[in-house]
């Protein structure tokens, strides 16, 4: 299952909601027919969809209130992944195709796998649980940090940034 898109605070009396889609198109999110939770137990057909000033508004079949609405703030909606449209472009993949992946550095020494891919608003972050253990290692997914996504060796490269910044250990 993919994570296409994430339900918000309701929009409105009428049941509409605020939905972030996290499809490259946003408003596609419409075109891959019901929308499923993760666990498969509830779906969602969008019935009207429109953009909003950084989000989209969308009545889903069977929300007809508010407090319907509000019941699904932040509630991730999810498609089976051979529903999604193929990838044509060489340098395109699905975050979801990434997870697994064996993440080294240009020499070739294993760093630890790829974990997540994230954005929290300022682009994608890549998250490596690291072989040695420890906290994660969460790097901008930029070309210059992630050079080479090899799909078939099922590995990308790595160049880590010269400075990681640690987090700050607690006081003891």
């Amino acid at each position: 299952m993919i994570r296409v898109a994430r339900i918000g605070a309701a929009h409105g009396v009428r049941g509409e909601v605020k939905l972030w889609s996290f499809t490259e198109e946003p408003l596609a999110v419409a075109n891959y027919g019901p929308l499923e939770t993760d666990d498969g137990k509830r779906r969602f057909e969008i019935e009207t969809l429109r953009p909003a000033k950084d989000h989209l508004v969308a009545r889903l079949k069977g929300i007809g209130d508010r407090d319907a609405a509000t019941s699904l703030r932040n509630l991730d909606l999810f498609v089976a992944r051979e529903r999604l449209p193929p990838i044509e472009e060489a340098d395109t993949f699905y975050h979801a195709d990434l997870i697994g992946l064996a993440a080294v550095t240009e020499t070739g020494a294993a760093l630890g796998n790829v974990t997540a891919v994230h954005n929290f608003g300022a682009g994608d972050l890549i998250e490596i649980a690291l072989t040695a253990g420890g906290e994660p290692l969460l790097l901008p997914f930029t070309e210059a940090i992630v050079p080479k996504i090899d799909m078939a060796g099922r590995r990308i490269v790595v160049v880590p940034p010269d400075v990681v910044i640690a987090r700050p250990e607690a006081d003891e």
